[in-house]
């Protein structure tokens, strides 16, 4: 008898194949650890922001000092598109893994002088001076780092899964922080506030130096993405039929649209989501503390809660794109936090389960945008121009309306006006809503079609 079976087909062994191979699953892992490390060192100058400000800023006036805390904050992310732009065309020249290889030794070198500086007290404005330095630099680097992995991760992996291993890129931003609050929770329990203030806040920065090595050593065995091989090679091979037929159909919108309009419109997709974040991430805890008298240890555990739950949430978000599309999980972030954001932010008081259940909702509906930032934008641009593009386009909606979130907030707060800071966060949720719109559905598209 006739058997009706359809042969099954070899395994595709280019970038656009449907199946991870070992070396993808290693390269991912080796990726996701250094940005793990990059997101928790650049997450513990959040959570120690009070007692840094009370370090390397005039203590005297101790608004100030935390307002002047969180603008070197922002001011670091205000450099990220230069970052982003400059080792975005490193990365599309001479590949992605060269530049994860020297983001994570620049913010390893970084980290370790803020763990040595001296303080306010001993050199004056000079400490603020070289705090302010030091993020820039590591703001470059930051850039640099985001643009990278923000092409390289979507770039291996396998095209039906591509929401699910775009979001891990999230999930290290997550990750990070989670093991930022968790330092953070125990050093407050085993020292005091006078102690941290004076040395404690310093120990995180000293992991984060060494732990770059392991992170450092691990990149260095990573695969170099297919994609980048393909355009950067000189064989003639790479030229097959099935590219040849590939460029006999019909492009995209995103890819027919001029470049600077596809910036703009990842800008303003990105704008909501980042905003989202670092307000529910990075700022929410500060202001439990300082401006509702939660305790240091409440806030930070519970943060820790929320941020877990995120973690969850991340892949679950993206396995859920890969079934029914980009636009629908993006919309659910975006119309969630508009309607959410100011009952959320007023629900909190100086009871820690306030915190927890406001945290935990809010850093929910940010992952469903969050999980496929990278995905999104890496089927936007095409493989010659994406890592820079993405650069250019991530770096700096994180930088204006990501980075300077906690800024914002605290300055509303300080002028008695918290409830009028939710608007910004609602406003920048409208403008995700008409960029997504705008963007064409890239569910499971192969990136060397864009």
């Amino acid at each position: 008898m006739t058997s009706t079976t359809k042969p099954t087909s070899p395994p595709d062994t280019e970038s656009g194949k449907n199946a991870a191979s070992t070396t993808d699953i290693k390269s991912l892992g080796a990726s996701l650890t250094g940005q793990i490390l990059e997101w928790y060192e650049w997450s513990s100058y959040a959570v120690f922001a009070p007692f840094i400000a009370t370090a390397m800023f005039n203590k005297g006036d101790s608004t100030s000092a935390l307002l002047a805390t969180f603008g070197v904050f922002a001011v670091g992310f205000l450099v990220r598109p230069l970052g982003g732009i400059v080792f975005g065309r490193v990365a599309d020249k001479r590949g992605r893994k060269s530049v994860l290889m020297m983001t994570i030794i620049m913010m390893a070198i970084a980290s370790a002088i803020i763990g040595v500086m001296p303080t306010y007290e001993q050199i004056g404005i000079w400490s603020s001076v070289g705090l302010l330095v030091i993020r820039i630099l590591q703001g470059f680097a930051h850039g640099g780092e985001s643009a990278a992995a923000n092409s390289y991760i979507p770039e291996i992996a396998p095209n039906a899964h591509r929401g699910k291993w775009g979001s891990m890129v999230y999930v290290s931003i997550f990750g990070g922080s989670v093991i930022a609050y968790v330092l953070g929770g125990l050093i407050s329990l085993v020292l005091n506030d006078d102690q941290l203030a004076s040395w404690g806040w310093r120990i995180p920065f000293f992991l984060c130096a060494l732990s770059a090595c392991v992170a450092l050593y691990l990149r260095r065995h990573m695969k170099e993405s297919d994609h980048f091989k393909e355009i950067d090679s000189s064989d003639p091979s790479v030229d097959t039929p099935a590219r040849k037929e590939r460029a006999a159909i019909p492009q995209s919108a995103s890819a027919t649209r001029p470049a600077w309009i596809n910036i703009l419109l990842i800008i303003g997709m990105v704008s909501g989501v980042t905003s989202a974040h670092y307000t529910w991430t990075s700022y929410v805890s500060t202001y439990a503390i300082s401006h509702e008298g939660m305790t240091t240890q409440g806030a930070y555990w519970v943060t820790v809660v929320a941020q877990v739950a995120g973690l969850i949430a991340l892949p679950l978000w993206g396995s859920l794109s890969d079934k029914i599309g980009r636009k629908p999980v993006i919309y659910i972030c975006a119309v969630g936090m508009a309607v959410l954001q100011i009952p959320l932010m007023a629900l909190i008081d100086s009871r820690p389960w306030t915190l927890l259940v406001a945290s935990t909702v809010g850093v929910i509906i940010v992952a469903a945008g969050g999980a496929l930032l990278s995905s999104i934008m890496s089927e936007v641009f095409p493989t010659a121009q994406r890592t820079h593009s993405i650069g250019l386009a991530y770096s700096l909606s994180v930088a204006v309306f990501g980075g300077t979130a906690p800024y914002i907030y605290q300055w509303f707060v300080a002028h008695d006006l918290a409830w009028a800071s939710g608007f910004y966060v609602i406003a920048l949720c409208v403008l995700t809503i008409i960029s997504m719109y705008i963007l064409p559905e890239t569910k499971g598209v192969d990136l060397r079609d864009v």
